[in-house]
């Protein structure tokens, strides 16, 4: 096994541990029993336990972005493709070993003392709402539709966390799609008043 294998192994058995635990009760020993390695081998490839924290972090953002990605590319227009986002959260939070969003969770444990974790949650939450935003580019609506349909994902996460109840992707996709009929609604209203050469009351 070369060290790109060692490597994978490691970010694997501390992803589960740090998922389930939380980063702060999971100590170096804990991790080098759970990934079947040496304690020398493990400082060799992550000097520290903030490397492994940050490297499970952008292997988690890489698994959350592919996942999402495809579950919303199998959809088949491009309203649905915003409403797959949340069937996408509907079947993780069916996962037996869902415990809300791996982000929220290193920030609230790590972001006020740890400067690159808060950075790298900050950065996959900006790259969520992005990704939102070219969705809601085709469909042509207002662009702040798509912090609206990011505040209904954010929150579910975290309500199904707390309450164990998956049907809170549901009830958010309901929400989205009230939201998304709704921009569109604008938009129509808005582009047959550019046509009209009248005004629309805000």
């Amino acid at each position: 096994m070369n060290d790109e294998e060692y490597r994978r192994r490691i970010i694997d058995a501390a992803d589960r541990l740090y998922y389930t635990r939380g980063f702060s009760a999971v100590g170096m020993d804990q991790l080098r029993d759970a990934a079947g390695v040496s304690l020398r081998r493990l400082y060799r490839l992550f000097p520290s336990k903030d490397d492994i924290v940050l490297a499970v972090l952008r292997e988690r953002r890489r698994v959350w972005a592919q996942g999402l990605g495809e579950h919303v590319d199998a959809a088949p227009t491009a309203g649905e493709k915003l409403l797959a986002v949340y069937d996408f959260l509907a079947d993780w939070f069916c996962d037996e070993d869902f415990r809300g969003c791996g982000f929220i969770n290193a920030f609230a444990e790590l972001g006020a003392v740890n400067s690159d974790v808060a950075d790298i949650a900050r950065e996959h939450k900006t790259a969520f709402q992005r990704y939102l935003g070219g969705l809601v580019e085709g469909i042509g609506a207002d662009p702040s539709l798509a912090a609206q349909l990011a505040l209904l994902a954010e929150g579910a996460q975290t309500t199904a966390a707390i309450t164990g109840d998956p049907g809170t992707a549901d009830q958010a996709r309901a929400a989205a799609r009230v939201l998304i009929d709704a921009a569109l609604a604008r938009s129509d209203q808005d582009a047959g008043a550019a046509r009209d050469g009248t005004a629309v009351e805000v």
